[in-house]
């Protein structure tokens, strides 16, 4: 159980912050960045809750099982793989949580009209949002894969990521009228 009595402890004052582990690593370290931007996406899929309507139960349900599952991936990745016994069973992602991604997915696709141009950011306020989560998603993933070529890390985390952006693309179709409101990209429009 996590309990925060006290917010600030001074401790990453020198630049380094504490892992799961209990190992310490400069702030900037590619682990940390990974997670940190997990986190940011985490925040940015708290914006997009914002601009969800009402009527949306479903994707609203959807992205509050994602931000629980952000805060899993952060934990994922702030305890490195180890053969120390850590006196308890690090969190980690699992292909669950990745096959409740894909369920979701399907689920939205299924209302959408097949693409015959890529789509830019735009329609609805929560549709944006989401392109910025996918944006944001996109990254940390790039920072998972750099990661996990130089330490171990959970392939499962991985997974999870990239079905992540891909939900978010989807959702953001699915709230742009079922893509009827999506703002398409036209080449060479205005050369």
């Amino acid at each position: 159980m996590v309990v925060l009595n006290k917010i600030y402890t001074k401790t990453g004052d020198d630049g380094t912050t504490a892992l799961g582990t209990g190992e310490r690593r400069p702030k900037n370290d590619l682990r940390i960045e990974a997670y940190g931007t997990v986190d940011e996406t985490n925040a940015v899929v708290g914006l997009v809750r914002l601009h969800v309507a009402e009527s949306e139960t479903g994707i609203d349900s959807v992205l509050n099982r994602i931000q629980n599952d952000l805060f899993d991936l952060g934990a994922d990745l702030a305890t490195p793989e180890t053969d120390q016994d850590l006196g308890y069973e690090p969190l980690r992602i699992t292909d669950s949580q990745v096959t409740a991604i894909e369920a979701a997915i399907d689920d939205l696709n299924s209302d959408l009209s097949p693409l015959r141009s890529f789509v830019l950011p735009g329609g609805s306020a929560a549709s944006t949002y989401l392109h910025l989560a996918r944006t944001v998603s996109r990254r940390a993933e790039r920072l998972m894969v750099e990661l996990s070529s130089v330490e171990n890390i959970n392939p499962a985390a991985v997974r999870y990521m990239n079905r992540l952006s891909d939900y978010f693309f989807v959702a953001s179709r699915y709230l742009n009228d079922k893509g009827e409101k999506d703002v398409l990209w036209v080449p060479g429009k205005n050369r």
